[in-house]
């Protein structure tokens, strides 16, 4: 249970980073949302890349965050 609490956290503060790189304003449940699916694609795509540290993590989750969120902004109206 705790973990899954840590997650969350991690995910909003992630889906926050990442909109505050790309200037970009959301809810922070889509934040969320954002934070976990960019740490997927981050996960994804640079797992391996980048080794299996915290730190790593981190980065790759932030990483995949701004680009989710670039093809997010992409089709969202303004």
């Amino acid at each position: 249970m705790v973990d899954i609490i840590i997650w969350v956290l991690i995910g909003i503060l992630v889906g926050w980073v990442a909109s505050k790189i790309m200037k970009v304003s959301y809810a922070w449940y889509i934040n969320l949302i954002i934070g976990i699916v960019g740490s997927w694609l981050g996960g994804f795509l640079l797992g391996n890349l980048l080794g299996s540290s915290m730190i790593a993590g981190i980065i790759t989750a932030i990483i995949g965050a701004v680009v989710l969120l670039f093809i997010v902004s992409l089709f969202a109206k303004k």
